[in-house]
């Protein structure tokens, strides 16, 4: 199926040709207009200023760690929460509204998904673990539909690295003789540092080492008697996303509330984590469909030899085959919000299909990033010299997709979990199973062996040769996937 130019240009209308009229369809069209007649101009400029800076002290010298951006980055910001990013997933007990607002943000601003994703993180994890006081004190702040709505966070990662969560954590957790645990460490990056509230990984004092000893807790930005509960040390000067500030946090005997129990913090954490892996796809997916309306447009109106470039038989090519790249893109990612949708209220011990949807969120994470960087390179080459200025823009999207390869794991990160919940939990049967309907016997059964004898290997060997499987096999899943959605 061909992708008209009106719609390899419009987010809301390229996904309404792949899945259908949604019940959202209006309300996406309607924020797709907003980035276009304001959103845009904002974005542009918030990413030219470059870092935005950290007021520490208000003019009687009181500490305040403000972020400073622009009064209009503020103004969409917060037009997003009104419109529902957040809100509208718990209103309909579903995250696909969240996750279809995002890919419209996305495509204009990947950058900006990311508050919206954290925050979503945030209010799910209280949602699901928090206990009645709690909840009744901070979901209403976070799913508010209006500007002030509260902001949540994910902050993890601390200096020894992000991907060894069991020795790189050393934040640790006390409970005090009044019963309220409080939090002292350091946090290295911290996407959405000025969150009113962020899910923080810590070790509770006498816990076991490795990630067994994790726990899930909740962290205010200001305590209860109004002073700061965390300082900022600084914002992180990054390649690209300067739509998010990133910094490093400081906790000194922070308030905080468990979430869940501390014996399953490590599955709370990872619950987070996979549901913005998801996320993450969407906003690649999206901002690869930017690359592709970028140079369409541009071939079309680039004339070379008598004619426009996109007329060329080579560049035609490339079009249509960067056009078939996003449609088996955008499927795997949908998979993933499909299986999400279906296990996203699920608690430890999960069920197989949770694990089933693990998979697929460690393969559209991966996959869809790649695919965005390499779709945003591509987007330079068709301009040529004029790729690299800044006025053209897609030489922002290049930065931008380098950051979506990392965030929330990379590539290794999610290979490497791949792997294991495939020996662990055997979640690759089923899912190869799952498309029986749609792609030929002999495939399937030629997967199901393939991965049988991938396992087989010693240890070190399945971890080596582990990347062309792992990138074959999202291909077949994104394949697979198309084509259902291609015969609904």
């Amino acid at each position: 199926m061909s992708i008209p130019d009106a719609t390899i240009a419009s987010p809301s209308a390229f996904v309404e040709q792949m899945v259908g009229e949604l019940s959202l369809q209006p309300d996406l069209l309607d924020w797709e207009q907003y980035w276009r007649d304001v959103g845009s101009d904002v974005s542009a400029s918030v990413d030219r200023a470059g870092t935005p800076h950290v007021r520490m002290f208000d003019a009687l010298g009181h500490r305040i760690d403000e972020i400073v951006y622009p009064p209009d980055y503020w103004h969409l910001l917060g037009e997003g929460y009104r419109r529902g990013h957040i809100w509208r997933a718990f209103d309909e007990g579903s995250p696909m509204p969240f996750l279809l607002m995002g890919y419209v943000t996305s495509f204009f601003d990947p950058g900006l998904f990311c508050p919206y994703t954290v925050s979503m993180a945030t209010a799910v994890a209280v949602g699901k673990y928090g206990d009645a006081a709690l909840k009744s004190q901070v979901l209403p702040a976070l799913l508010r539909a209006d500007a002030n709505a509260w902001q949540g966070a994910t902050w993890m990662t601390e200096a020894a690295g992000g991907s060894d969560l069991g020795a790189a954590v050393s934040t640790v957790a006390r409970l005090n003789a009044n019963g309220q645990w409080r939090l002292t460490g350091d946090k290295h990056f911290c996407s959405n540092a000025g969150a009113d509230v962020a899910v923080v990984a810590a070790r509770p004092e006498g816990a076991p080492a490795g990630v067994r000893g994790l726990a899930l807790f909740l962290v205010p930005r200001m305590r209860a008697d109004g002073t700061l509960n965390v300082t900022l040390r600084r914002l992180k000067d990054k390649i690209a996303t300067r739509s998010v500030p990133t910094g490093e946090i400081e906790l000194r005997d922070a308030e905080a509330w468990l979430l869940g129990s501390a014996d399953v913090g490590v599955y709370l954490i990872l619950e987070t984590l996979n549901l913005s892996r998801v996320a993450n796809a969407f906003g690649a997916v999206a901002l690869l469909q930017r690359a592709v309306a970028e140079a369409t447009a541009f071939g079309r109106a680039r004339v070379a030899f008598e004619r426009p470039i996109a007329d060329h038989p080579l560049l035609a090519a490339e079009l249509d085959s960067r056009a078939m790249s996003l449609r088996r893109a955008f499927a795997l990612a949908w998979e993933a919000a499909r299986r999400l949708e279906e296990v996203w209220q699920e608690r430890p011990r999960y069920s197989k299909r949770y694990h089933e949807f693990r998979l697929v969120a460690h393969l559209a994470k991966y996959w869809t990033a790649e695919c965005a960087i390499e779709a945003t390179r591509w987007a330079v080459e068709v301009f040529g010299g004029a790729g690299t200025l800044a006025e053209n823009r897609v030489e922002r999207w290049v930065r931008e997709a380098m950051i979506l390869a990392i965030w929330e794991g990379t590539p290794h990160r999610q290979m490497l979990d791949g792997l294991e919940v495939a020996l662990r939990h055997g979640a690759h049967e089923p899912l190869i199973d799952s498309f029986r309907d749609v792609a030929a016997a002999r495939d399937v059964d030629a997967w199901r062996q393939r991965w049988r004898d991938h396992l087989a290997q010693p240890s070190d060997a399945r971890e080596a040769t582990i990347t062309p499987i792992f990138r074959d096999f999202a291909t077949f899943v994104a394949e697979a996937a198309l084509a259902r959605l291609e015969s609904a």
